[in-house]
């Protein structure tokens, strides 16, 4: 579980990649060019050259998103690499952005399904486990979940930067559930996530 738990440097705000993301005309990217440039910014990162997807604020993230369109961000969920990229960085930072005084008294598991993956089933698989006053996400699939979820890769990272209704989205079935209805409907209710700024 380490992987989700990486310190974050104080000097994170002012990093470059966040000046470049602000920057970013993404309406004017087609879907293969923007995940082009996600690619070169992960690329860079892999490579060592300091500038990391992990850099960005989740306020810059959630304003990426927020200019994305479907089609840019269905062209992301379907590129192998960005696809695991970007759901680690959601799963690491739902620790990061919990409210406890939100959760009080709450326990419970939510399994994630997403849709789209190589796997032999088909899916990519994460767990979120809130109690005691904390959250903690992974791959390791060991509790019983009380709720599972399964959607796109796509419609879970509009979804977890507030670019999309959960609400709306078990209403249309875009989200699947089995088990437990409440713990799915409550979940993004016990998270601080910034709005799009405004004119993004």
């Amino acid at each position: 579980m380490s992987r989700f738990s990486r310190p974050r440097s104080a000097a994170t705000e002012g990093h470059a990649v966040n000046g470049f993301a602000r920057q970013l005309e993404v309406a004017k990217l087609t879907p293969a060019q923007f995940v082009q440039v996600l690619e070169t910014l992960h690329m860079l990162g892999t490579a060592g050259a300091g500038i990391e997807l992990s850099s960005l604020t989740t306020q810059s993230l959630v304003d990426v998103v927020n200019r994305a369109s479907r089609d840019q961000l269905k062209a992301l969920a379907d590129h192998p690499d960005l696809r695991a990229v970007f759901l680690d960085e959601i799963f690491r930072r739902m620790s990061e952005h919990f409210r406890p005084d939100r959760a009080r008294h709450v326990d419970f598991v939510v399994s994630w399904r997403f849709s789209g993956a190589t796997t032999e089933d088909g899916y990519d698989r994460f767990q979120t486990v809130i109690e005691s006053g904390a959250c903690v996400s992974s791959t390791d699939l060991s509790r019983t979940p009380d709720t599972t979820l399964t959607l796109s890769v796509d419609d879970f990272i509009r979804m977890a930067t507030g670019t999309a209704a959960p609400a709306a989205m078990f209403v249309t079935g875009r989200v699947k559930v089995k088990g437990e209805y409440a713990p799915a409907v409550r979940f993004s209710s016990y998270f601080d996530i910034p709005k799009a700024s405004s004119g993004e």
